[in-house]
């Protein structure tokens, strides 16, 4: 069964490509020739969230039972 995954690292990386891709509107408005570079940056944060985010699916193993574990955190049980 499939649990909570550890994807921080996806998370931060496609939230900070959009944060370059704002800064490259933002540069891009006030023509600046610089702003290519930011627009790179978010291009390239984007495509290493996404294979961040493919990453628990390639190296997921199953038990006997034929369900997926991809190393969840573990969490009490309890309440």
């Amino acid at each position: 069964m499939i649990k909570i995954l550890k994807l921080q690292k996806a998370v931060i990386a496609i939230i900070l490509g959009i944060i370059a891709l704002i800064a490259y509107k933002v540069m891009n408005v006030n023509d600046m020739e610089s702003s290519i570079y930011m627009l790179e940056l978010a291009g390239f944060l984007f495509i290493a969230g996404a294979l961040l985010f493919l990453y628990p699916i390639f190296f997921a193993k199953k038990d006997k039972q034929g369900n997926v574990e991809l190393e969840p955190e573990k969490q009490e049980e309890g309440t």
